[in-house]
């Protein structure tokens, strides 16, 4: 009897012990979180979808087995980018970054269809609960390479290739005009519109245009790296921008405007993780480390690294706005006053620019 009794004592003890969550071994891990970039051009050595790229790599190696991101490029705006974005919702994304402006209507017919996924619409406005807008004030690292610019120009010519005139491209111009002409009054901005972001053989036309026009450093707002290339290929000066470029143009860079998303995109995936995502909108600059000015050529005296970079700490200090006027009301090309002294623009205000500042050859074109 008693062997009978204690017989039954092991098997209930083994039960017990199959059954508890203690002792099982069935419990299935934890499955991760997938998350989505759709890029708006191929992913090449540099430029804009190279920094987003870097983004996603970025949360990658910060979130490990947490994350599993995929990417689409080479998406155009429009119905394109719906389809995209909505098949990475129907396989599962619960979080899925779209990096373009033109992106931003197609995210939201998306999202208004897949309530329990988060978007970020970044360079976009409109926000829902479950879309998040992002962008950086591109125009703080502008306004630095200007002077940067305006200390290196031997012409007082410098030439700006540029995608759409629309109020992010806008600010920029603007704010490299008066970077420049801080440094030196005398300096002009000449401006090509392209209407395209990513046409190469149209980015370099354009840069050559503005070299035969007495330009000696170039700018641009589009997505490859064909103006730097020109610059090089004419013996001209360049700034860089979304990435350090060097390696394109290793004679022709004074200094690279890069975007830093790593940090951004990693903290938005940790959000979704422990579950405190929410809806927002960020606009961050050189403070919250989104942008930055550096990566000079071996052309830039030590002086003007230092003066730009002083600039730099002063802007994250909340010390420089670019958008200020401290001295003198400032104009916009056709003379009407824009800022009027001792004033500063407000991010309304930023945001709705759609005027070009004195010292800028060019029109705002729709």
């Amino acid at each position: 009897m008693y062997k009978n009794l204690a017989g039954r004592a092991v098997l209930a003890l083994a039960a017990a012990c199959f059954l508890s969550p203690v002792f099982s071994q069935t419990q299935a891990p934890k499955e991760p979180l997938k998350i989505g970039f759709v890029y708006v051009t191929p992913v090449t050595d540099a430029g804009w979808v190279r920094q987003h790229e870097e983004g996603r790599k970025a949360v990658d190696a910060a979130l490990g087995a947490k994350v599993k991101t995929t990417f689409v490029e080479n998406v155009a705006e429009g119905a394109d980018a719906e389809r995209v974005i909505r098949d990475l919702a129907q396989q599962g994304n619960k979080l899925i970054f779209t990096p373009s402006f033109g992106y931003m209507e197609p995210t939201l017919k998306v999202a208004r269809d897949f309530p329990d996924v988060k978007f970020e619409s970044i360079t976009g406005y409109k926000t829902t609960p479950n879309v998040a807008t992002a962008n950086a004030r591109y125009y703080e690292g502008r306004y630095l390479a200007g002077i940067a610019a305006g200390r290196m120009t031997k012409t007082n010519v410098a030439g700006y290739v540029a995608g759409f005139p629309i109020p992010e491209v806008l600010q920029g111009i603007n704010a490299f005009a008066l970077g420049m002409r801080s440094v030196n009054p005398n300096a002009k901005v000449i401006v090509v519109w392209l209407n395209e972001w990513f046409d190469p053989p149209k980015e370099r036309d354009a840069a050559m245009t503005l070299f035969n026009q007495n330009a000696d450093v170039v700018a641009f707002h589009t997505g490859s790296t064909a103006v730097m290339s020109a610059a090089q290929e004419r013996g001209k000066l360049a700034i860089a921008y979304h990435s350090d470029m060097r390696k394109i143009a290793p004679d022709a860079q004074i200094v690279a405007v890069t975007h830093q998303w790593g940090g951004y995109y990693t903290q938005r995936a940790r959000a979704v993780l422990d579950g405190s995502w929410r809806s927002g909108n960020l606009w961050g600059g050189v403070k919250e480390g989104m942008i930055r000015v550096g990566d000079f050529g071996t052309k830039v005296p030590k002086a003007v690294q230092d003066e730009v970079l002083a600039r730099q700490k002063d802007i994250a200090a909340g010390k420089l706005q670019p958008f200020r006027a401290v001295a003198a009301d400032v104009r916009d090309n056709e003379g009407h006053v824009v800022i009027a002294k001792g004033a500063q623009l407000s991010d309304d205000q930023i945001l709705k620019m759609n005027w070009l500042v004195e010292g800028v050859q060019g029109r705002v074109t729709r």
